[in-house]
């Protein structure tokens, strides 16, 4: 696109409106429509970008639903501050707010988005988590890394998982979907000997992905499982008595949870009071994990999807037109990787 375009662009959003899918409270993807609002203007440290591409995930799903209710005062205590979901994008630079230094228009990035957005035309986007988009990623590609395949990274690393002369072997919990798609290649890449859990209907996928081998903790339960025979365990799935999974890992192991399952009010919270609690005097800790937005491992992802050594699963891609029913897609649960909604036409 040239600099004429990309001048001609910004002048027309200013004032201007834009489709978005919206729902102004907490509920399911049902509720969810398309409207017209106002084009934001990026503000100090800030750029509008226009979005090619949003990966949706499951804390998209949480923040829709205001599940647990411990996130409402921080994401809009009686409803959404912001009602357009979608955190994960690709696109193209359009226009710099003041004190953005590092980015142009032009720039074809990736970033994830404090809060949402994504789900329309252009969205604002702090221009301290840009990361430029390698020509070799494709837009879909490259929007589902920022959370799946950041958390991923950081719960490999969490778990002590690196390269080493005498392989590793960890137990991935939840292995099919966005998050653990993406922890069977990276931990294949650091040379782990991978055990995985998923459905039936997944084996061959998760196989495929780099594990040596696959089961379904539902139908073979991990009890059956011998103890201290994993350097780590990394639970996305949930679910799982934490005294089980602290019995799989062996001394010096840790096990990592991923998984934000917990009730309605507190969600997580009490599960990892007691995680830190069984913690406490044990060689085989347990770890909650808060995953943060990292640009520089979300680079490295970059990287590794242009060289060929990783890719994102993509179960489906829907038209911007059909965003809510990617919503209810992801809300229903069993996606298989990742789902990403097309940017506007």
């Amino acid at each position: 696109m040239t600099e004429k375009r990309f001048l001609s662009e910004r002048s027309e959003t200013q004032g201007a409106t834009m489709p978005a899918w919206r729902n102004e409270t907490y509920g399911p993807a049902s509720g969810f429509r398309r409207q017209q609002i106002a084009v934001r203007t990026p503000g100090p440290g800030e750029v509008l970008l226009r979005v090619h591409a949003t990966a949706l995930n499951a804390g998209d799903v949480r923040l829709m639903l205001g599940d647990p209710l411990l996130v409402r005062p921080i994401f809009g205590l009686t409803k959404p501050k912001n009602p357009v979901r979608g955190m994960d994008v690709a696109g193209t630079i359009v226009a710099v707010g003041d004190g953005v230094a590092d980015a142009s228009p032009g720039d074809e990035v990736v970033v994830e988005l404090p809060g949402g957005g994504g789900l329309a035309e252009y969205a604002v986007a702090p221009a301290a988590r840009l990361v430029v988009r390698p020509v070799e990623v494709s837009v879909a590609q490259a929007a589902c890394l920022p959370i799946a395949g950041g958390t991923a990274w950081q719960a490999l690393d969490a778990a002590r998982i690196a390269p080493a002369e005498q392989p590793q072997r960890v137990l991935i919990i939840g292995a099919s979907g966005g998050v653990g798609t993406f922890a069977v290649q990276l931990a294949a890449l650091r040379g782990a000997e991978i055990w995985a859990t998923c459905g039936e209907r997944n084996r061959a996928l998760v196989e495929e992905l780099g594990a040596a081998r696959v089961l379904d903790h539902r139908t073979a339960p991990l009890a059956g499982l011998p103890a201290a025979h994993f350097d780590a365990v990394i639970d996305i799935a949930g679910g799982i008595p934490l005294r089980a999974l602290q019995r799989l890992v062996r001394d010096g192991g840790t096990v990592v949870l991923v998984t934000g399952d917990g009730g309605h009010v507190l969600g997580p919270i009490p599960r990892m009071l007691k995680a830190a609690v069984l913690s406490v005097g044990s060689r085989r800790r347990i770890r909650s994990l808060a995953a943060t937005p990292k640009p520089a491992v979300v680079r490295e992802l970059l990287a590794l999807v242009a060289a060929g050594s990783l890719r994102s699963v993509i179960e489906r891609e829907y038209p911007f037109a059909e965003a809510s029913a990617a919503l209810a897609h992801v809300e229903a649960g069993h996606t298989v990787g990742k789902v990403v909604v097309l940017g506007a036409p």
